[in-house]
C-alpha cells in the first residue's frame, strides 16, 4: 500500500484527506492518505524516518518554508515561491511543484468577464503567490493588499472605495472566515462592491464565505475555493504517478 499525505498545521479538518481517501475507495486504488500535522517545519524529515511515503501535498502555513528542506524545485514552482506537492523519487529525491496556479486558473476562466481587467488579491502568503503566477498568465494585472504595506503591496488601512471599485475582481487568499471562526472577514470597504464584482474566496469550509455574503448581498458573483482544491489535488495526483 503507498501512503501519501498532507504536511501543514492544525490540520484535522483537511480537504485533501478527506478527498483522497474518498478518490483511493471509489477508484479501489491501493493506497491511503494522512496528515503530517507539523507544530514546525524543522519536524519535515523525522516524517521519512518513520514513514515511507510516495507523495505529499503541504498547506498552510508551510507552502514557503518547506523549500529549503526540498532537493530541487519544478520551474513554475520556483517562479512562484511556493510549494504545495512534493514529488518523492525512488532514489528518495523530493521535488517541490505547485498545482495551486493551475487550479486557481482553470475554476476562474470561465467566470471572467470583459469588465474584470483587473484584481486586488488579499493576502501575501504562499497561496497569493500562486494566484498571482495564474493572474499575470491571464494577463490581469493585479494589486495585493496586506496588514502591512510594504514596497509590493498596500495596506488594509489604504483600500478605499475607490480602489474597491476600480478593481472588479478580488480574490481572498487569507483563512479570515474559516470554519470555526465563520463571522471574521477581510476588512475592506463594501461599500465599494458592485453587481460587476467577482469575489474569489479561496475558503471552502465554510461554502459560503461572510465575506461571500455580504458581496452578494452588494450583487456580487461569488465563488469559493472548492473547485480550485479538486483541479490541483487531480493535477497533484497526475504528477505523483508520472
Amino acid at each position: 500500500m503507498r501512503t501519501f499525505g498532507l504536511v501543514g498545521k492544525d490540520i484535522d479538518y483537511s480537504f485533501s484527506r478527506n478527498y483522497f481517501s474518498r478518490k483511493f475507495s471509489n477508484e479501489n486504488i491501493n493506497a491511503r492518505y494522512i496528515n503530517f500535522d507539523l507544530e514546525n517545519i524543522n519536524q519535515f524529515p523525522e516524517i521519512f524516518k518513520t514513514t515511507e511515503v510516495s507523495g505529499m501535498n503541504v498547506t498552510i502555513p508551510y507552502k514557503e518554508k518547506v523549500i529549503p528542506f526540498l532537493d530541487q524545485l519544478d520551474p513554475e514552482a520556483e517562479k512562484i515561491g511556493a510549494v504545495n506537492t512534493i514529488k518523492i523519487s525512488e532514489q528518495g529525491e523530493l521535488t517541490g511543484y505547485n498545482t495551486d496556479h493551475f487550479g486557481f486558473q482553470k475554476s476562474l476562466e470561465k467566470h471572467l468577464e470583459s469588465f474584470h481587467t483587473s484584481a486586488l488579491i488579499l493576502g501575501t502568503g504562499g497561496a497569493s503567490k500562486a494566484v498571482a503566477y495564474a493572474l499575470d498568465k491571464l494577463s490581469v494585472p493585479f494589486t495585493f493588499i496586506s496588514r502591512i504595506a510594504s514596497e509590493n503591496s498596500l495596506s488594509y488601512d489604504e483600500l478605499n472605495v475607490e480602489l474597491i471599485n476600480s478593481n472588479k475582481l478580488v480574490i481572498n487568499t487569507t483563512p479570515l472566515g474559516t470554519f470555526p471562526d465563520t463571522d471574521r472577514y477581510p476588512p475592506i470597504p463594501l461599500e465599494g462592491i458592485s453587481s460587476q464584482h467577482l469575489i474569489f474566496d479561496l475558503i471552502y469550509n465554510p461554502e459560503e464565505t461572510m465575506l461571500m455574503q455580504l458581496a452578494s448581498q452588494r450583487g456580487a458573483k461569488t465563488i469559493n475555493g472548492y473547485q480550485m482544491l479538486e483541479l490541483q489535488a487531480e493535477k497533484s495526483w497526475s504528477i505523483w504517478n508520472t
